[in-house]
């Protein structure tokens, strides 16, 4: 019988963050397909919480690696974590997140462990009793279907493609020691304060911002500061994902008002990226197809445009308002506040 490890990195306060959950149904999903046994092992600073917190996923056994050293990502350390988990729990396939930590890991860890490795998967399934790993190529318009042979495999699960763990309880943990010696030490953590990080991938909305924002308006001026506030005050009251269309986050080499809150970091599109949220709003964007690619795992999709024959309106939104963007968005974050 095949043995399946799921592997996370605690957060700061100690839990699972909504990707590593996610990834958790995509272990216990293949587990149950294939009837091999499921093992959980966790790494950071105290483990016991987030054991707790995944304690009804039917995993046989919980291992962690913790203590000061593990609290904190370095790959000298994380590595020793990830190769400790695996042997002690004689994993065939072990399967992680791709978050930043994990990803500047992993591969290491299945060097080290003289496995092979599959990283930002889409998906995992279990075809005639082998496991299948689906992977998007090319702005998701193809996808490969890969299975191996060899064990270790190890792989790496993007956000977004299972529904999140839901299970708590109570976890006996297996304390698992890893070398936890290092040449690094890490002083400070500096990060950009919620208000600042407007990308956030685990918000339940995305919203898009198109280049009519920066357009002259009903009155023949440009409001570029006013409707920048107005996007602001919308994504920090409702905790959304801030998006911009290919035309937008492009005016900034063209010398042109912009909205400073924009980088090309937040194109949503064909040559952008493709995010996956519940739901998603565009506004003052004419929803033409290179844009819309982008859109493909948003679950609903709603638009803000004053021109009622605009892409959005052939069939590429549920919901489309003919409407000023300015008074739409400034009758909502009234409504909010």
């Amino acid at each position: 019988m095949e043995k399946v490890l799921f592997i996370a990195f605690t957060e700061s306060d100690g839990t699972l963050a909504k990707p590593a959950l996610e990834v958790l149904s995509a272990a216990k999903s293949l587990a149950d397909g294939l009837g091999a046994e499921l093992a959980c092992g966790l790494v950071g600073s105290d483990v016991q919480a987030a054991a707790d917190s995944i304690a009804g996923c039917g995993a046989a056994a919980f291992y962690g690696v913790s203590g000061d050293a593990f609290a904190v990502s370095r790959y000298g350390t994380d590595a020793n974590a990830v190769e400790a988990l695996c042997k002690t729990a004689g994993a065939d396939i072990v399967v992680g997140d791709d978050s930043s930590r994990a990803s500047r890991v992993m591969p290491g860890a299945a060097q080290r462990l003289g496995g092979k490795i599959d990283t930002h998967l889409t998906g995992l399934e279990v075809r005639d009793g082998k496991p299948v790993a689906v992977r998007w190529h090319y702005r998701q318009r193809m996808f490969a279907e890969t299975t191996r042979e060899g064990r270790p495999w190890v792989a790496t699960v993007s956000a977004g493609c299972f529904p999140p763990f839901d299970g708590a309880g109570s976890a006996e943990v297996t304390a698992v020691s890893a070398g936890a010696a290092s040449r690094t030490a890490v002083k400070e953590i500096l990060a950009p304060s919620a208000a600042e990080q407007t990308i956030r991938p685990e918000a339940d909305i995305l919203f898009v911002a198109g280049a009519g924002w920066t357009k002259k308006q009903g009155d023949g001026q440009t409001r570029v500061k006013d409707a920048e506030e107005l996007i602001l005050d919308f994504i920090n009251t409702a905790h959304a994902s801030l998006g911009g269309s290919k035309s937008v986050v492009d005016m900034g080499g063209e010398g042109r008002d912009v909205l400073t809150c924009l980088s090309h970091l937040h194109q949503v599109g064909q040559t952008g990226a493709t995010p996956r949220h519940g739901k998603g709003l565009a506004t003052c964007c004419h929803g033409e197809e290179p844009h819309v690619v982008g859109w493909r795992f948003i679950t609903e999709r709603r638009a803000v445009n004053t021109d009622a024959s605009c892409g959005w309106a052939q069939g590429k939104a549920d919901v489309l308002y003919v409407a000023d963007a300015f008074e739409v968005m400034r009758k909502v974050n009234e409504l909010l506040g």
